[in-house]
């Protein structure tokens, strides 16, 4: 009897995880028009942050079309930063668009491919980015962990630096315009809205 419950509960905690999940289907059409907004900050103070000292480089807002997440637990800024958002807006929150691309993650970064492209590759990278979410708080974090593929979100905070006291350091990307190494954002997320789903 025991072996049948935890079966059954284990068949539920399957079909909930698979269902919270699930990829936010849109039709076609831009669902974000604005560009990130960021504005440069002089003279930040630094703070302490679970054992970083994090330094505010710009005040940073966007709204954005979620173009995947991934989770990371065991490298060297999991502590610091426990998600990555894959993000789009403009062409890069069509749902036109983003059918005819491959998007994955992994190691930090967001990658993605096509047979033929739908948009100039240009407009793909300075339209899209992956940015390493530093949650202020448990709550933003819990909100940040919960978001779904599809999800469009607003966040509001900082670009950041963040330093060790070993050295190690990690360094927030000031542009969209560039890609590859040292291109992603690292943003300190200080309020976390979706208006396609209830957190």
């Amino acid at each position: 009897m025991l072996k049948r419950l935890i079966f059954a509960a284990l068949i539920a905690m399957g079909a909930y995880m698979s269902y919270t999940a699930r990829s936010i289907d849109h039709d076609p059409g831009v669902l974000v028009e604005a560009i990130p907004n960021q504005k440069k900050m002089a003279d930040a103070t630094p703070f302490a942050h679970k054992g970083f000292r994090v330094t505010p480089l710009a005040e940073f807002n966007l709204d954005a079309r979620i173009l995947g997440t991934e989770r990371y637990r065991l490298d060297r800024g999991a502590e610091l930063s426990p998600i990555d958002l894959a993000l789009g807006w403009g062409p890069m929150s069509d749902s036109a668009v983003i059918s005819q691309l491959s998007i994955s993650q992994s190691g930090r970064f967001y990658h993605w491919s096509a047979a033929t492209l739908p948009i100039p590759a240009q407009a793909i990278s300075s339209h899209s980015a992956n940015m390493h979410m530093v949650p202020a708080d448990s709550r933003i974090e819990k909100k940040l962990k919960r978001l779904r593929k599809g999800d469009v979100v607003n966040l509001t905070g900082y670009l950041i630096r963040a330093d060790a006291d070993d050295g190690w350091h990690w360094v927030s990307s000031l542009t969209r315009e560039d890609s590859g190494n040292g291109a992603c954002e690292l943003v300190w997320v200080k309020e976390l809205s979706v208006r396609t789903s209830t957190l």
